[in-house]
């Protein structure tokens, strides 16, 4: 064949893979159901192309939510996934993981969408549902229901507590002393905490905590 002759150029949607073309939908479902770790790490390290490049990002994407949902995929690289990505398919596929590490990320992690922070926060794994509740993402609503399950850690309580008063302090004052009234009363409050609320600035908190004694 003479090297004069040119070639037909490949379709958009098709790519080279090793030395064989693939399209997106083939390459996804490979990708999906592979058991080769190496390979999925090195489609869940690989730097994402930049963003001007429509076709090339959108691929990129997809396949990262293939590789995102495959158990094979190594547990380190499903974490790094769920703590960097801030694509919602990627995050909701990894707040599905086995892995209550892979969870925890997406729980910390402050591009995950509000429902989907809510959804974490009722998760067996206390330490998912405490990542949950101090994500900036929770909403009012999440923070009193965590405030008021006595199975919340003294952790997220302790930062409940703090709600309108050291973080957040320009946060609703209703809904914030609603939060820290609802710590004051749940069993699992630490006495450090308790003591702090029986002086807090709303008169309803101090009642509730002061009734703990």
């Amino acid at each position: 064949m003479s090297d004069d002759i040119e070639t037909e150029p490949k379709a958009e949607s098709e790519v080279e893979s090793g030395d064989v073309s693939e399209t997106l939908t083939t390459a996804y479902e490979r990708l999906r159901h592979s058991t080769d770790s190496a390979e999925l790490s090195d489609v869940a390290r690989r730097p994402l192309p930049d963003r001007s490049d429509a076709a090339a990002f959108s691929r990129a994407t997809a396949l990262l939510e293939a590789v995102a949902g495959n158990s094979h995929t190594k547990v380190e690289d499903r974490v790094f996934l769920a703590r960097t990505m801030p694509f919602p398919n990627i995050l909701v596929k990894l707040s599905e993981d086995p892995e209550a590490a892979v969870r925890k990320e997406v729980a910390h992690n402050t591009d995950s969408k509000n429902w989907l922070v809510g959804r974490l926060t009722k998760d067996e794994d206390v330490e998912v549902r405490t990542a949950a509740l101090l994500n900036p993402q929770a909403s009012w609503k999440m923070r009193l229901e965590g405030a008021q399950d006595p199975t919340t850690s003294g952790e997220a309580l302790e930062f409940l507590s703090h709600l309108g008063v050291d973080i957040e302090e320009k946060a609703p004052v209703v809904l914030a002393s609603m939060v820290r009234r609802g710590v004051a009363e749940n069993p699992n409050t630490s006495s450090d905490v308790l003591e702090r609320l029986r002086n807090d600035s709303q008169s309803e908190v101090r009642h509730a905590a002061e009734k703990r004694q």
